[in-house]
Formats: structure tokens, C-alpha cells, sequence
């Protein structure tokens, strides 16, 4: 295990690497003064965020991706649907509700909607939309058609929540699509599809397995939406955090820590319950296996502690005050920098690395990891300095989002299904928690600086929606152009043969 966590550890000083050097580079430009307090408690954070993602892609190797597999795979050779497609509910509403994220948001819409019920409503849209995620695999259904489905449902009540006069709730719903598919979630789910699609087997089954993410996302969004038509849509307001960086420190510290332990603690225990319950009922592991994913879990638990930990005391104060001041210096330079800092983020992403590698697998490499970073960090980049744009000149999310989204549905029929499932899940796991705790304080303040607290909900809110839709296109596209090369390939071989002089005689005894 100590080389594994070695190879980790050199994996999370490249991802992490570039989000540390160009802050600390901006730090001594004229356009930002952070102090050395700050300077400090941000170098550390990166250490301790090295560590944190080495630990969890540690963890989710030997448990978070084995328990998927394994349920998967268990309850589908049970050939008892009935049963996979309850437990495809329950977990996917156990995992939801238990999500530290969701809790966030929930605090942050309390002034219009109840927070017990919106966890409740989010949860119960994912485990719904589990549950047809599965179902499709079992059907061997295309995706595509789904995805249109509740795509036009959810612009619906998108269109019925503006004729309300409820636009200010749009972005904060759109963003509970990426909010609650977090880093605990996207492991189990990804390899849960792996599982029952290789165990169905089929010609498509690398493409089946593909696509929960994508439908999870789905179904927050129009639960939120749906209860937000339900909300009163007055005396909506946001409450701006206290986001120094002395917040956290001194005897706030190990409040900071403790909060966090029981938010990590409260998601792996229901999924250990759920998951042991169904080890004594049906998948019956041997001994070794289930010590190995006792110490992937307990990685798991001290990864993501560890991560979210120095991504709230350093990551989240920084990114607020880079917003504010890079705001303050000019439109260029705060667009300029959210553009190449979207690059490097998601490569900070701890679940982001476990998509690449289960998607290279899956493809035996036709589409590597390299590709798969590449494209995301170029949809991440274009989706966060469109957003700044969106707050430097505040128009609505939607001027975005409709847009982006017919073209990466339109898309999906030009292109191999695999790419369009792969871009979609790929749109759920690039938003994680390092977005929502560095690159939303960023638009928070950039928001502050220009506009005041007034138009937080309804301009600063929606960049995690915007990370989420981008990497639709960008995948897409790398689809397209590998088909667009294939053809060309194939009729400049066409050419050459039929264009050949020489006679080829084949004797055949």
C-alpha cells in the first residue's frame, strides 16, 4: 500500500501543483496584496490538500469503487431486478441525504424554503433518478433519449419559476445538480454502473455503464425547482460568510474539524450499513476482501477530512479575496484569471481523477486520461470566465445555460453514445468541492466588489451549474473530432486503393 499512496501523493502534487503557483504568483502582482498570515495558512492548506486527495484516490481504489462493483454486479447475478432497483433507491437516497454539500445549500435557501424538506425532496429526486439510471442499463436503453426528456422537463419549470417571478431561486437550483453528486457519491455510483452493465454484458455495455451521474444531476435540479414553486419568493436574501481566513483558526480550529469529521462520518456510515446489510443478505465477500475495503474506507474518511478541511481554512478566504480585489483592478485581468484558474481546478478535483481512470479502463484506453483532462480543464476554463462575464454585466443564467445545453444535446446525435454518456457524468464530477469552496467565494467577491450583497443569489450563484454544462461540449467535441478523423482516415484508404495502378492477382489453392 505504500507505493500506491506514493504514486497518489506524486499524482496530487501535479494536480495541485498549478492552482497553488498561480495564486501564490498573483499574490505579488500589484493587483492583489494577501498578507503573510494568509500567504501561510494558503501554503499549508496546499500541503494538507495534497495529502487529503492522495488518501481519498487511495480509498476510493480499494473501497468506494469495489462496493459499487460489487453491489452491482451481486444483486444483478441475484436476477431479482425488484430488488436492485429498490436498493438503487434507497442508496441513492441515503448517499444524498448524508452529502456534506447539500447541507450547505440547504443553510443558504432557508429564507424561502424549509432545509429538512429540500434535503428530503433532492434526496428522493436521486434515488428516483437512480433507479432509471439502472433501469436503462438493465433495458439497455440509449441515454440520449432520457437526457432530452428531462432535460425539456426541467427548462419547463425553469420557464414556470420565471413567470412567477422567481428568477433569483434559478441559480441556486441549477447549482444543486453539481452540489449533491459530491466525492462520496461519484465513486460508489460510477463503478454501482460498471458493475450491473459488465455483469449484463452486451455489445454496448462499455457505453451503459456510463450516464448515472448525468441522470443524478437531473433530478436536484428539478427538485429544487419544483419546491422553489412552492417558496415565497420575497425578502430573498444571502447572508455573506465571515471568509477571513481567522475564521477558522485559533480556538474555531477544532470546530472547523469536528464539523466536518461528522459530515464525512454521517455519509460513509450509512453506506457502510447499507453496504453491509447486502454483504450478509447477498454478496457474501470473502474475509480478505472486506479487510481490504475497511482500510479503504477508513483513507476514505481521513482523505476527504483532510481535503475539505484545507480547502475551508485556506482555499475558500482566498478565493473570496482574489475575487474581490482582482474585481477592483479591472474586467480583463478578473476575467483573464478566472479563465486560467478554471483550467487547473478541476485538476484538483479528487473525484474527477477516479472518472479518468474508470473511464480509460472502461474504453482500454481509446480515450486516456490525458484527453479526458485536457477537455475538462478547457470547459472548466471557458465556463468560470463566462461566468464572470455573466456577473461583470448581470444577465441571467439561462442566457447561458439554453444555449449550452441544445448544443450538447444536438450533440449527442453525432456523436458515439459512449461520448455522450462520458460527457455527461464528466459534467456532474467536474463541480466538486474545491468548486464550491474556492471558485464560488471567487465569484461571491468578484460579485461583492462590483455589485454588493444584492445580486449575490442571482449573479454569483450558478458557476457551479456553468462548470457542469461545459464539459458536455467539450467531450462531445473530442467525440466528434475522433469520428470526423476516423472518416477521413477511412476515405484517404479508399482513395489510395482505388487510385492504385497495380494489379493484384490472389491465388487461392
Amino acid at each position: 500500500m505504500g507505493k500506491a499512496l506514493a504514486i497518489k501523493i506524486y499524482e496530487a502534487v501535479i494536480s495541485v501543483m498549478p492552482i497553488s503557483l498561480i495564486v501564490l504568483i498573483t499574490a505579488y502582482t500589484p493587483l492583489v496584496t494577501l498578507t503573510t498570515e494568509e500567504m501561510t495558512v494558503f501554503g499549508i492548506s496546499a500541503f494538507f490538500l495534497i495529502l487529503g486527495i492522495a488518501l481519498f484516490n487511495l480509498g476510493a481504489d480499494m473501497a468506494m469503487t469495489p462496493m459499487g462493483e460489487h453491489v452491482g454486479e451481486g444483486l444483478t447475478k441475484s436476477r431479482k431486478i425488484g430488488v436492485l432497483l429498490a436498493v438503487s433507491f434507497v442508496m441513492g437516497l441515503l448517499i444524498t441525504i448524508a452529502e456534506p454539500d447539500l447541507s450547505v445549500l440547504a443553510g443558504q435557501v432557508s429564507a424561502v424554503m424549509d432545509g429538512t424538506m429540500l434535503i428530503g425532496f433532492v434526496g428522493v429526486g436521486v434515488g428516483v433518478f437512480l433507479l432509471l439510471g439502472v433501469l436503462k442499463i438493465v433495458l439497455k436503453k440509449d441515454i440520449t433519449p432520457f437526457l432530452l426528456f428531462f432535460y425539456m422537463m426541467l427548462f419547463a419549470v425553469a420557464a414556470m419559476l420565471l413567470e412567477q417571478s422567481k428568477g433569483a431561486l434559478l441559480p441556486l437550483g441549477f447549482d444543486s445538480g453539481g452540489v449533491t453528486t459530491g466525492p462520496i457519491t461519484v465513486p460508489f455510483i460510477m463503478a454501482l454502473g460498471i458493475g450491473i452493465s459488465m455483469t449484463i454484458g452486451g455489445r454496448n455495455s462499455d457505453e451503459n455503464s456510463f450516464g448515472l451521474i448525468a441522470l443524478c444531476s437531473v433530478g436536484p435540479v428539478i427538485a429544487v425547482m419544483m419546491l422553489s414553486l412552492f417558496s415565497h419568493g420575497e425578502g430573498l436574501t444571502y447572508e455573506i460568510p465571515d471568509y477571513s481566513v481567522k475564521a477558522h483558526l485559533g480556538e474555531k480550529l477544532l470546530d472547523t474539524f469536528i464539523e466536518i469529521m461528522t459530515d464525512v462520518g454521517n455519509s460513509l456510515i450509512l453506506l457502510i450499513i447499507s453496504f453491509t446489510i447486502l454483504q450478509l443478505a447477498v454478496l457474501k465477500l470473502p474475509k480478505k476482501k472486506l479487510v481490504q475495503i475497511f482500510i479503504g474506507i477508513c483513507n476514505t474518511f481521513v482523505g476527504l477530512v483532510i481535503f475539505l478541511a484545507a480547502a475551508t481554512i485556506g482555499f475558500m478566504p482566498i478565493g473570496y479575496k482574489l475575487g474581490y480585489q482582482l474585481a477592483e483592478s479591472g474586467n480583463i485581468p478578473l476575467t483573464v484569471f478566472a479563465f486560467v484558474i478554471g483550467m487547473v481546478v478541476v485538476l484538483a478535483e479528487p473525484a474527477v481523477h477516479v472518472l479518468n481512470k474508470q473511464v480509460e479502463d472502461v474504453t482500454t484506453g481509446s480515450v486516456t486520461k490525458r484527453q479526458m483532462l485536457l477537455a475538462l480543464s478547457i470547459g472548466v476554463g471557458v465556463s468560470i470566465g463566462l461566468s464572470v462575464i455573466r456577473i461583470i454585466f448581470g444577465f441571467s443564467v439561462l442566457y447561458y445555460l439554453i444555449p449550452g445545453y441544445l448544443v450538447s444535446l444536438g450533440l449527442s446525435f453525432f456523436v458515439p453514445k459512449l461520448y455522450t454518456a462520458i460527457a455527461f457524468d464528466s459534467g456532474g464530477v467536474a463541480s466538486g468541492p474545491l468548486t464550491s469552496s474556492f471558485i464560488l467565494p471567487l465569484a461571491i467577491g468578484a460579485c461583492m466588489a462590483l455589485n454588493g450583497s444584492e445580486n449575490v443569489l442571482s449573479s454569483a450563484f450558478g458557476v457551479v451549474a456553468m462548470v457542469a454544462m461545459t464539459p458536455l461540449i467539450t467531450i462531445q467535441a473530442l467525440g466528434f473530432k475522433a469520428v470526423v478523423s476516423e472518416r477521413v482516415r477511412r476515405r484517404v484508404a479508399m482513395n489510395r486503393i482505388m487510385s492504385s495502378d497495380d494489379m493484384q492477382i490472389l491465388y487461392f489453392d
